[in-house]
């Protein structure tokens, strides 16, 4: 039934391959059972923002659960979808923002705003509307997504593991101190997955990350729990209290705008940097983009009605994808661990409290997603210098939305300077001027100010 259902002999794999593919997955996206409670229940100045940290790790476990399900199921694709990072910051922003208007209800309304964003989410993916500007987007411009995205993913491994810290000169620096536990873990780590690739062998990076929790705990970095299972306990629930009429109100649109923005761009630039890697593109289009864009604004909706920040695809589904994972089947397993990770939530702290584990398995991630570049028209510029923007520009903004956004407008002019408007899209042409107008009012307003 698997094999029929997920065309397994098609996708040439196997039930346990794809199975262990969703472990290594959820292995690297789980630091967020952890991270989420605790960005969503206090404010940057340590305050508590009204939601329960327990009530947001319930929230976590449950949409990620339900989303990665009807990715697995109605789009077939082995991606993962949780609370995105990024989002979540930007949701905290929005409750300290809305604090002074709202008082203690703030955090509704913010649950609001996510909830309209995730409608107009799903509406958009309903009429075509994403997946019409996913397929506008030129060959070299999808390759070069991929290979942001790693550049991307290898740069948070590398902070992960310590190796790359912040320098008030140059922004970023190599630790002047390489002789920590934390460069350890991850130097263990990397350097048994790229041996056992260089080898053949599937489990890599799963075994790499093994290697890394061995060699932390040998180091007194992780300690053994003093209870195995455990639930995580709730004051205050946060289930269906988002409200979504102050969230229509002329204060909170342009909020929305950015939630809507965030999380359509970057579910586009995971989507492609996913797919990319594994072979799913076929005459330059995307097959049942849809319902894998469906799947992911559904996931948005749930979020918000649980109460949760944007539910997106996750750029570590790659590390399921390098492991040998081809079908939905590893969504299925991921959603499958998600809803588990909340009676054996002390285990999952051993690996996604201590960064560095998981370090080694986005590094190598990254590297095999830089592949791609040798897909690129680097004899055109039109086509090379957009693509070199997104590449570099994912990373250095951190934001897979805005490296994006880069490539896409300056695609569109490079391209009608250069007399080569014919190549250019209606599409192109409309989403430009829309990210033009974005980026020089509601942006810099709500994020720049």
């Amino acid at each position: 039934m698997l094999s029929n259902f997920f065309r397994l002999e098609e996708h040439q794999t196997t039930a346990s391959k794809e199975v262990l593919a969703g472990l290594t997955t959820f292995l690297t996206m789980a630091y967020i059972l952890f991270v989420q409670p605790a960005v969503l229940s206090r404010d940057f100045a340590g305050n508590p923002t009204g939601l329960d940290a327990g009530a947001v790790l319930l929230a976590t476990c449950v949409s990620a659960a339900a989303a990665t399900l009807i990715m697995g199921l109605y789009a077939r694709y082995p991606i993962a979808l949780a609370p995105g990072m990024g989002q979540n910051f930007f949701f905290v922003t929005v409750v300290m923002s809305l604090t002074s208007t709202y008082g203690e209800s703030a955090w509704k309304v913010a649950l609001g705003i996510v909830l309209v964003a995730g409608l107009l989410f799903l509406a958009l993916s309903l009429l075509g509307v994403r997946e019409a500007i996913l397929n506008a987007l030129s060959p070299s411009l999808r390759n070069s997504i991929a290979v942001g995205i790693g550049m991307f993913i290898a740069f948070i491994g590398l902070q992960k593991a310590t190796l790359i810290t912040g320098s008030p000169g140059t922004l970023v620096q190599l630790n002047p101190d390489l002789w920590t536990a934390d460069v350890a873990v991850f130097a263990a780590g990397f350097i048994a997955t790229a041996a056992l690739q260089a080898r053949g062998f599937a489990v890599a990076v799963l075994v790499g990350i093994g290697a890394s929790a061995l060699v932390a705990a040998t180091m007194g970095k992780i300690e053994l729990p003093t209870a195995w299972v455990g639930f995580p306990e709730i004051s205050q629930s946060a289930v269906l209290v988002a409200d979504v009429r102050q969230a229509l109100s002329a204060v909170c649109l342009p909020y929305v705008f950015v939630f809507l923005f965030m999380d359509l761009f970057d579910t586009m630039g995971t989507l492609v940097g996913v797919a990319e890697q594994a072979g799913f593109v076929k005459d330059d289009q995307l097959p049942r983009a849809k319902q894998a864009l469906t799947a992911d604004a559904a996931g948005t909706v749930l979020g918000a009605c649980l109460g949760t920040s944007t539910v997106t695809s996750y750029i570590e589904s790659a590390a399921g994808v390098q492991q040998g994972g081809r079908t939905g089947l590893v969504s299925v397993t991921v959603a499958g661990l998600f809803l588990l990770a909340l009676a054996f939530s002390p285990i999952l702290a051993l690996v996604g409290e201590y960064p560095p584990v998981t370090a080694a398995a986005l590094l190598t991630v990254g590297a095999t997603m830089c592949r791609n570049v040798t897909k690129i028209r680097w004899d055109d510029p039109s086509e090379a210098f957009p693509s070199f923007l997104v590449i570099v520009g994912i990373p250095l903004s951190f934001s897979i939305a805005d490296g994006l956004s880069l490539g896409v407008i300056s695609y569109v002019f490079i391209k009608l300077l250069s007399g080569k408007w014919r190549e250019i899209g209606w599409v192109m042409c409309l989403l430009a001027v829309v990210l033009i107008i974005y980026f020089s009012t509601v942006r810099t307003q709500l994020i720049g100010n």
